[in-house]
């Protein structure tokens, strides 16, 4: 299944930052994948966290928005 808007949230929003919720059936592989998100690029920024509740875990992700495509990776 690809991403759905419907089940992205913005829990909080500051300077700039936006803490995101997203939640869906799919595995953390699939929704982790490399360009996952890409179809609300233009509302992430790096740096942007994201808790993701997917169908086999649950997991905090770092937001990096490149030119391509936007990638969720460990927080430092």
């Amino acid at each position: 299944m690809a991403f759905q808007n419907k089940n992205l949230s913005v829990i909080a929003y500051a300077n700039g930052f936006t803490l995101w919720h997203y939640c869906a059936t799919e595995t953390m592989a699939t929704i982790t994948a490399n360009g996952y998100f890409n179809a609300v690029k233009t509302l992430m920024n790096t740096g942007d966290i994201v808790i993701i509740n997917a169908s086999d875990n649950t997991s905090i992700k770092k937001i990096t928005v490149g030119e391509s495509a936007v990638t969720t990776g460990a927080l430092a």
